[in-house]
């Protein structure tokens, strides 16, 4: 699992493809060329060449041009079900790499038009027993296979597209929060009342942005498929500076954080990824790596406000630290 390099042989962080299939008419050598997610660069241009990974693992150089590339445009809520065709896209979160920085609760909550209380994206402290050294564990909606909030939901409002993707329409809405207390995960919350400064009425609602929000309905992670479509991480994944989130697709078996690009299989196999609660069956698309041989000492992680620090007080380790005086 090497880094890309750029040609200076600088690690180019988010300097990488544009989400699509090459068409066959572009192959190199025969071989179907599988791209991964595009950087905010600037866009290619004519003549210009960009590097793709194959499947088998090796780097090639194509013309940009020939890379299929999703429209930036406005997917109503009836095409917001359709999903991104082909895809079936995946998170892994590498746990020994957070340091509770917060950058993907703080993107994901400019993105989303949110205020300070809601967050998607959760960094919470686990300590799985007193003996156990706590982690922190950042924690989206899982995209289940298996999701109970669909099951219950008597509207259609939250639904499952094809891609993986689990989305809710606040137009079919009506707060009843059954999807709420569906979810073990915790992963929705009702808005109670947006502040107008967060409303946006400038463009059409559509369930792939989530914005503009509605008072009475419910919120939650939405994988940013508005990005997916133009071929770009999602804004946790490409905020976060220490890599913690990769992101792809399961068919490719392609993911990545910015930083590298990894098969997917590989990674959870040699690193030992599971999925949170996999007892209940939901049969999350978000998977972790285990916080072992950490890169930062958790003590890093308390650098935050006073209000955050809070709601860790249920965890021992923390209780410790308060008695010391050490946060």
């Amino acid at each position: 699992m090497g880094n890309n390099k750029d040609k200076n042989g600088v690690t180019g962080r988010r300097k990488f493809l544009k989400l699509g299939i090459m068409s066959g008419a572009t192959a190199v050598a025969g071989t179907s060329l599988i791209s991964s997610f595009a950087s905010e660069a600037e866009e290619k241009t004519s003549g210009e060449k960009i590097r793709l990974l194959t499947p088998d693992g090796k780097i090639v150089e194509v013309d940009a041009d020939n890379i299929n590339k999703y429209p930036e445009a406005h997917i109503t809520p009836a095409e917001s079900r359709k999903g991104i065709p082909n895809r079936k896209f995946v998170m892994v979160i590498d746990l020994a790499k957070c340091k509770n920085a917060r950058k993907c609760v703080e993107s994901c909550q400019k993105a989303h038009q949110l205020d300070y209380h809601e967050e998607f994206m959760k960094v919470q402290l686990i300590q799985d027993n007193e003996e156990a050294s706590p982690y922190w564990f950042p924690k989206p909606c899982f995209h289940c296979d298996e999701p109970p909030c669909v099951t219950v939901c008597p509207t259609g409002a939250t639904f499952k597209r094809d891609d993986g993707i689990v989305l809710i329409d606040n137009d079919r809405c009506i707060g009843c929060k059954f999807c709420i207390t569906s979810c073990p995960y915790s992963a929705r919350q009702f808005n109670w009342g947006h502040k107008e400064k967060f409303d946006r009425t400038d463009q059409p609602y559509s369930p792939e942005t989530s914005i503009p929000a509605a008072e009475g309905t419910v919120m939650k992670c939405d994988f940013c498929p508005d990005l997916l479509r133009q071929g770009k991480l999602p804004h946790c994944a490409k905020s976060c500076p220490m890599g913690v989130i990769y992101f792809g697709d399961k068919n490719e078996d392609i993911v990545t954080n910015g930083d590298e690009t990894v098969r997917f299989s590989e990674l959870i196999r040699d690193r030992g990824g599971y999925r949170h609660l996999e007892h209940l069956g939901t049969k999350p698309n978000v998977y972790y790596l285990p916080a072992v041989e950490r890169q930062f000492p958790l003590e890093r992680g308390f650098d935050v406000d006073e209000e955050i620090i809070e709601r860790y007080n249920d965890v021992p380790y923390v209780q410790e630290l308060k008695k010391k005086g050490k946060i």
